[in-house]
């Protein structure tokens, strides 16, 4: 098992990844699980790639994590009649629901939902915010507006509207036709697009039915404002930085994305830091030094894992970016004030048995020289109170379920085996110290911390720790 870095890569699988042995590849460079993008490809495409990592997973007997990652509702302006139009600062420009070809003066706009929650003076960003509009006038059907930053626009171009919660669900009728794809595969996470509320969570939740583990991306500003709500109700969140980068002032992202790790850190829900990570090495076999920075601050925040989209997707250079990600991770963490950063932003212990033990197990490896902290966990719950308290030494969590080991693929620190034998309570410490010795996480003479709970497969019942030395 390679276990020499504890915060985790999300990769994603398109067209630059071929076979299995791409996939292989990948994983023995440091991806820990993939990333399904349900924006593009056909589901043959999807289950293609779904096999190839199951593949993989066997021959290696390592659980590898596999998330579809949803595409959610694509607002977007109509197309105009000469196929494009220039707009000029200080014109103006109606949206409307009339669905003939536009001009300069109006365009479609196929989305009442939108001019419905439009009132004066908001602001409406065209194509990936290169334009800025600002509404001056409403009618049932249409909004007047103000052209603030002018440029080129074409057909079909995106709209964000960063101001207003739309009365729309974040799940399409293709994200329903998608997600009910993707579960029948046998993905372990989902990642739902454009949350703007709790209530998102909710709705999804219900369609997912306990199949899979649901990951937020919040990369709306009304995902920020209810951040803490939306952790709470998910089982991961992800800093969904491109479109989140559009919708708030660019200079507002890193205290952001500051906060989302905190909060998400704090309530023990682990956190993806994804897009445009190392974006040029889609094309350069060398990043910037900028994006080396970008993964290392991530890095240390305290992130459970950091993703690649395009650079793996469909990048020239897929396994060199990720042996690049995994190097500028593995400096960060042998860094001399990791740790510290770590240890400073701790979050506060609930007065529950398995946090006592989760803080005990980091003080511990603090002051001996803990080689592994080996603990049981049926459901994951406890290897993830572990993970929170982001201890020095890695956590080799043991489960008879494999649904569990795929789930933690995407928490900091902790590496996963499954065993069936793990079900009877009596061989827990000799199996724990024979499977740490065989993965290479501890060797003779080592010290490991055990930690398991009675009764025996119960979530929420760690309260046992043991000190042993391999012999």
């Amino acid at each position: 098992m390679n276990a020499d870095k504890k915060v985790k890569i999300l990769a994603t699988l398109g067209p630059a990844i071929r076979d299995a042995a791409h996939i292989r590849q990948l994983v023995e460079a440091g991806v820990n699980l993939f990333r399904l993008n349900f924006s593009h490809g056909e589901h043959a495409d999807h289950a293609q790639r779904y096999q190839w990592v199951r593949e993989v997973e066997r021959e290696l007997n390592q659980p590898i994590g596999i998330l579809m990652d949803l595409q959610g509702p694509k607002l977007r302006v109509g197309r105009f009649a000469e196929g494009k139009v220039q707009l000029v600062n200080g014109q103006s420009l109606r949206l409307d629901l009339d669905a003939s070809p536009g001009d300069a003066s109006r365009v479609n706009l196929p989305h009442p939902e939108i001019i419905e929650a439009l009132q004066p003076g908001m602001s409406l960003l065209l194509d990936d915010g290169r334009l800025r509009l600002k509404v001056t006038g409403k009618q049932a059907d249409a909004v007047d507006t103000c052209v603030i930053a002018g440029g080129e626009l074409s057909d079909r171009k995106g709209v964000n509207v960063p101001e207003a919660v739309l009365q729309l669900s974040p799940l399409t009728e293709k994200d329903r036709r998608d997600l009910a794809f993707g579960l029948e595969l046998g993905v372990d996470w989902v990642a739902l697009s454009f949350v703007q509320r709790p209530e998102d969570i909710v709705e999804a939740r219900e369609l997912i039915g306990g199949k899979a583990f649901l990951m937020a991306k919040i990369e709306k500003p009304s995902a920020v404002q209810h951040l803490e709500e939306i952790a709470r109700l998910c089982d991961a969140i992800m800093v969904a930085r491109g479109d989140l980068g559009v919708e708030v002032p660019a200079e507002n992202v890193p205290r952001i994305q500051k906060d989302i790790v905190r909060t998400c850190r704090q309530l023990g829900r682990p956190v993806v830091v994804a897009t445009q990570m190392l974006e040029s090495m889609r094309f350069s076999p060398a990043p910037t030094r900028a994006e080396v920075t970008d993964v290392a601050n991530a890095v240390a925040e305290g992130a459970d894992a950091v993703m690649l989209s395009a650079e793996t997707a469909s990048g020239d250079y897929p396994l060199e970016t990720v042996q690049m990600m995994s190097k500028i991770i593995r400096q960060v963490e042998n860094g001399p004030d990791y740790q510290t950063q770590l240890d400073v932003g701790r979050p506060q212990a609930e007065p529950t048995a398995s946090d006592a033990i989760s803080c005990a197990i980091r003080r511990i490896s603090s002051i001996l020289p803990v080689a592994a902290l080996i603990n049981y966990s049926e459901s994951g719950a406890s290897s993830l109170r572990a993970s929170r308290e982001r201890p020095k030494a890695p956590i080799l969590s043991l489960t008879p379920s494999l649904t569990t080991a795929r789930r933690l693929t995407v928490a900091w620190g902790i590496y996963s085996v499954v065993n069936e034998r793990l079900r009877r309570v009596e061989e827990v410490t000799s199996t724990a110290l024979e499977i740490a010795q065989a993965q290479g996480m501890a060797k003779r003479g080592e010290t490991v911390v055990i930690t398991a709970g009675e009764p025996f497969g119960q979530p929420g019942s760690t309260n046992s720790l043991r000190i042993e030395t391999l012999h």
